[in-house]
């Protein structure tokens, strides 16, 4: 690997040591950065353009949230995709800054691996027709929105009724979702090289209602009576469209993945451990 995409938290303001360590690595290693065109005032000259360049590798720095921002470039340029941690948490990022020269020194040697992890499609319908199709990585979250009253949704598997509940609203998420949002709101943990959909309530109004895990093959369906208030669907933690009484939720698996570098000297139960706590009294 020698060409690498670089996409930055746009927030992020402690750059200079950053751009020196790319610099380093772009005369001692022969390797070559470029940035893409939402960002190019974020970069010194050495970074180019990404233009017709083909690149082996896209690099994100930041957090979980800027990593998920990111998965939509990997897909556009058919690349994988690493993260480098500048956050707090970071579960989604294979490696850190302290860790960037001896990660790179293991992508020139191919000691990784490429690991393709599913994404969900999201379909709002209104009055039978599609009014909003977007893919997400984690979840697609059905919220309440501002209102303090619960909302009364409907939840289909394969044109089959699962349950009738009245919650705060629900999680549908991916494998890689299944250790964000879902976890916090006792969800399960799944492998994310799994292919399957977990949907996760918040705050039903019963006991009974549980988290469950469907095949990623099924088609899941949504149906709202929110009391003429609207509510929200938001797309890996960003308000994505709004919702009103009856509108229909369609999440299915899509027919993309994004791929995943994957360092052989870290296993998913490690990240576990290390940044979950799993396990520890």
């Amino acid at each position: 690997m020698r060409n690498f995409g670089i996409f930055f938290n746009p927030n992020y303001e402690r750059t200079k040591p950053i751009f020196d360590l790319l610099k380093k690595l772009h005369n001692n290693k022969n390797l070559y950065f470029f940035y893409f065109p939402q960002q190019k005032e974020l970069f010194p000259d050495f970074i180019h353009s990404i233009g017709d360049n083909k690149l082996d590798c896209i690099l994100s720095f930041g957090g979980d949230g800027t990593f998920l921002r990111t998965s939509q470039l990997s897909l556009e340029f058919d690349v994988p995709l690493m993260g480098i941690n500048l956050g707090k948490l970071g579960f989604l990022s294979e490696s850190s800054l302290s860790e960037l020269e001896k990660s790179i020194d293991d992508l020139k040697k191919n000691k990784f691996k490429v690991q393709e992890r599913m994404l969900l499609k999201a379909i709002v319908k209104r009055d039978n027709k599609a009014i909003f199709t977007s893919l997400a990585l984690n979840d697609a979250v059905i919220y309440k929105g501002k209102e303090p009253r619960l909302i009364d949704i409907r939840f289909y598997s394969n044109h089959r009724l699962v349950v009738e509940t009245r919650c705060d609203g629900l999680i549908i998420s991916t494998p890689t979702g299944s250790t964000a949002y879902s976890l916090s709101s006792g969800g399960p943990i799944l492998s994310p090289v799994m292919d399957a959909f977990v949907v996760t309530p918040l705050n039903p109004h019963v006991l009974s209602v549980r988290p469950m895990v469907f095949a990623s093959d099924d088609r899941l369906s949504f149906k709202l009576k929110v009391n003429g208030s609207e509510c929200i669907l938001q797309l890996d933690g960003k308000n994505s469209q709004n919702l009103i009484d009856n509108d229909e939720i369609i999440v299915k698996a899509s027919n993309k993945k994004v791929s995943f570098i994957k360092l052989t000297n870290k296993t998913f139960y490690q990240i576990l451990r290390k940044k979950l706590h799993m396990g520890k009294r």
